[in-house]
């Protein structure tokens, strides 16, 4: 399973939020391309971005920033926030970030966001999919950094995304993000279970090492932990042993 390290900007800085609110900010680092260099000492391969002020506003603030990290780190970079237009795709890649993360567009125009899938590749686009749980635990999508209630079914989304041939699923139970409670294994087993060959990426609560060897077992090809790196519950040690035992 890969380990992906993220890094959240918000105003030019490193910063993590509660429960995705803007009002709940832990500033790390006033430079994050050293948090991109720390990074990349650990024995991993992908770099998460989110660019947190242009997933408010859908306008892209940060891109000397994730520039200057993809470039300091020499990880493979996939950058989300704000990624709203065709051209903010384009421009991304051509910038040399390896692979766009899509959101709120995916849930409110899917043929659009599936025209991207053929046009620039499947595997340069991360469908960014946030939960909360609904009646009978049932996931459903928000948008807008987490701000709206979209009334999508996660499962009901996928499925309109499978034929385009999606292959880069980010899932995010917005209750456990930031709150260091642990990842929603339930959701992501039922995930793997509905669509076995999807390179799910979890994200959301992870607290440490077991959690990763928790994910790992349920079969999850990948998994982000920003907050966890960043506050050093999960060592460089840690993240090497894991991927020499995978």
């Amino acid at each position: 399973m890969k380990v992906i390290p993220a890094i959240d900007l918000k105003e030019g800085k490193c910063v993590r939020l509660f429960q995705g609110d803007f009002d709940k900010t832990t500033e790390y680092s006033s430079n994050p391309a050293a948090i991109g260099q720390r990074f990349s000492a650990l024995d991993v391969e992908d770099l998460h971005i989110v660019d947190l002020d242009g997933a408010r506003t859908g306008t892209q603030h940060h891109q000397s920033v994730v520039t200057d990290i993809a470039a300091q780190s020499g990880l493979a970079v996939q950058l989300g926030g704000g990624v709203r237009k065709r051209d903010d795709v384009a421009r991304w890649l051509d910038a040399g970030v390896t692979r766009c993360v899509v959101g709120s567009t995916a849930i409110k125009d899917p043929e659009t966001v599936q025209q991207w899938l053929r046009d620039f590749g499947t595997d340069a686009i991360v469908l960014a999919l946030d939960v909360r749980l609904g009646p009978s635990d049932a996931p459903m999508l928000t948008t807008q950094g987490w701000s709206e209630e979209s009334g999508v079914l996660l499962w009901d989304c996928i499925d309109s995304y499978c034929e385009a041939g999606v292959q880069h699923v980010l899932c995010t139970d917005v209750s456990r993000d930031g709150a260091m409670s642990g990842p929603n294994f339930d959701l992501y087993a039922e995930m793997l279970e509905r669509y076995p060959d999807l390179k799910l990426q979890a994200s959301g609560g992870i607290r440490n090492i077991d959690d990763l060897r928790g994910l790992r077992d349920l079969g999850v090809p990948a998994a982000i932990t920003g907050r966890a790196l960043l506050d050093g519950e999960i060592t460089a040690a840690e993240v090497a042993s894991f991927r020499q035992n995978a």
